[in-house]
């Protein structure tokens, strides 16, 4: 009998075999029942629909377990909306996000850079710094430093800067995007079997952004991450090696 090991995904135990889940379990206790506390949870993404695509289904399971979730983009989107004008993409883009995050019970917030012109300095590290404080969050989630597009690295090192800036106060987790993520190893699950639904009424209030052709891949992401972790369905993230570790849906 190959040895096993019992990771906490969801309200429910199961049993995973996997050399993944072993080096996971090694690396410290995870969370066998549900957070009692409420917690804060605040994703952090580089565009309106970014947050939504790679965690639309945690977030789901975090709000519906009666914890807070703020959505923070970086930009509100004003690079691109389709076939309207750039002039009004912004407003485009900040309904869109609105309409999803009502979706996923949770609130938007924006930081004050522009699509697709990201700055990492001193004033934006300061600035995006207390955007985040403000927060004050338990768990945050931020996209992967070496993502393709460059809104995405952006906001991956200010969230970085930010949490060293706090002193560590609140936990931190990279999630992933499909086709846009790479060299990406993730050591925690979220089953989001449940919470497709959501996540793709989510994802598909973003119509300026055409859900169509990337939300499918997304789904094909999840599905193998599902595969992965004994799962049909699953969110997968790298918490720093550094962060504390918190409790996941």
């Amino acid at each position: 009998m190959r040895r096993q090991c019992a990771i906490a995904i969801g309200y429910n135990l199961r049993v995973i075999v996997s050399r993944r889940t072993l080096l996971a379990c090694a690396a410290g206790p995870l969370f066998a029942r549900p957070q009692s506390t409420p917690l804060k949870i605040v994703v952090a993404g580089g565009h309106p629909g970014d947050p939504e695509c790679g965690c639309a289904g945690t977030v789901a399971r975090y709000t519906a377990a009666g914890h807070q979730a703020v959505l923070l983009y970086l930009n509100r989107g004003e690079g691109f909306c389709g076939a309207a004008a750039l002039g009004r993409c912004a407003d485009i883009r900040t309904a869109e996000a609105q309409n999803a995050c009502r979706i996923l019970k949770a609130r938007a917030a924006f930081a004050d850079q522009v699509d697709g012109r990201a700055i990492v300095d001193a004033p934006h590290y300061e600035s995006f710094a207390r955007i985040l404080s403000a927060e004050k969050p338990d768990i945050v989630f931020t996209q992967w430093p070496i993502d393709h597009h460059r809104d995405h690295r952006a906001v991956s090192l200010l969230t970085l800067d930010a949490w060293w800036k706090s002193g560590k106060s609140f936990a931190l987790y990279y999630y992933e995007v499909a086709e846009d993520t790479t060299m990406f190893t993730p050591n925690d699950y979220v089953d989001i079997s449940g919470a497709e639904a959501a996540r793709h009424a989510a994802c598909y209030a973003h119509p300026s952004q055409a859900p169509e052709k990337w939300y499918p891949k997304q789904v094909d992401l999840t599905r193998r991450r599902g595969a992965e972790s004994g799962l049909a369905q699953a969110e997968a993230f790298l918490r720093h090696p550094e962060s504390r570790r918190a409790w996941l849906p």
